[in-house]
């Protein structure tokens, strides 16, 4: 390269105002380029969108505060077709429905420009818009009714469902002991006593009140008890009678609790806790 020859530079396009027309990739153009593709759907003019031929139909009769009992069709038809002339540019599967409705509306119109039928004395001629004034008439009480029902409050939509958590308490709950499980414990424990019965009659007076400071006394100083240790099984039957009823009348004053840890699990007896 010739000394007197100076380096080749790259053209940066001036920038007056330093406003970028568009962004690329979080890069600023400053210009737009001359190869840009516009797909045809980008500048689609939407129009205005009915739920079917029904739906416009009875737009354009309200709109315009037509009766719908006497609808005058040569207004409302042209109307009609212009709206479809619209959409078969841009859908014309979806102007196939509106196409039907629309030559139905031709072929009333037809109809009434058609002397009426001869009908007997005393009978009014048919009005061939009764059909379609019918299906205008229930398409609108349908439409009202679930315009009525999405103005009601919705779960998710108008409000929210409120959720309130609360903290466990630390402290484990035992679950109930159920009268079942004390009959079958009960039982239990009177069928292991047929084991060890004697044939010796004796007479023994036995008090429940003797037997509750009994069963005191046993559980004092432990913290649990198994069910079935707290009755003396070579006494008879009677003795586990009288410490059965003296347990439930220790429980019935809140002086002894029965616990379970779950169900079907041993039956433990302790001492109720007595605040100082």
């Amino acid at each position: 390269m010739a000394p007197d020859e100076a380096p080749e530079t790259a053209v940066v396009p001036q920038v007056v105002d330093h406003i970028a027309v568009a962004r690329l990739y979080g890069e600023p153009l400053f210009q737009l380029p001359q190869d840009l593709y516009i797909p045809p759907d980008a500048l689609e003019v939407f129009l205005e969108a009915f739920e079917g031929p029904l739906d416009l139909l009875l737009y354009l009769i309200r709109k315009q505060n037509f009766n719908i009992l006497d609808i005058p069709l040569a207004s409302v038809t042209r109307q009609y077709l212009a709206y479809v002339d619209q959409i078969r540019k841009t859908n014309l599967e979806l102007a196939s429905e509106y196409l039907l409705m629309a030559a139905m509306l031709i072929e009333i119109k037809s109809r009434m420009l058609l002397p009426p039928k001869k009908v007997a004395e005393g009978e009014e001629p048919e009005d061939p818009r009764a059909e379609l004034v019918r299906r205008l008439l229930e398409y609108e009480q349908i439409k009202l009714a679930a315009a009525r029902l999405d103005a009601l409050p919705v779960l998710g939509r108008d409000f929210l469902r409120a959720q309130v958590v609360i903290e466990q308490s630390l402290t484990p709950r035992f679950p109930d002991v159920n009268v079942d499980e004390l009959r079958a414990a009960w039982q239990d424990i009177l069928k292991r006593a047929k084991l060890n019965q004697h044939h010796t009659i004796t007479r023994e007076q036995l008090s429940v009140r003797e037997h509750m400071s009994i069963v005191l006394r046993r559980l004092q100083g432990r913290r649990f008890a198994l069910f079935e240790d707290l009755f003396e099984l070579n006494r008879g039957p009677q003795v586990l009678v009288v410490t059965f009823i003296a347990m439930l009348e220790l429980a019935r004053e809140h002086l002894l609790e029965v616990t379970q840890a779950e169900a079907f699990a041993p039956i433990y007896v302790r001492l109720a806790y007595q605040p100082a």
